[in-house]
């Protein structure tokens, strides 16, 4: 996965996700909400064929930044979890 940092500021950050869809770029900005110190979490593509461009804001001294890489740390743990009781399931 390729991005490109378009705008970082304290509060606020945009960031290109270069071949991504909506798949992906939903359940991001939906994980991002659940971080109160989230305020705004959504993503723009200005064509079906156009890379998404994601944007962040958040509230006192949370890092936008950091706010992505925690939702998708929580992203991937929910994946581990899910190929778990898979793997569980097809044991028995």
């Amino acid at each position: 996965m390729e991005i490109k940092i378009i705008d970082l500021e304290p509060n606020k950050a945009r960031l290109l996700f270069v071949g991504e869809d909506h798949t992906f770029m939903n359940a991001l900005t939906d994980e991002l909400l659940r971080d109160p110190g989230v305020d705004v979490a959504r993503y723009m593509m200005e064509f079906h064929f156009s890379d998404p461009e994601l944007m962040v804001t958040t509230v006192g001294d949370r890092d936008p930044l950091g706010a992505i890489i925690d939702a998708s740390r929580r992203l991937a743990g929910h994946c581990d979890d899910l190929l778990e009781q898979i793997a569980e399931a097809a044991s028995r």
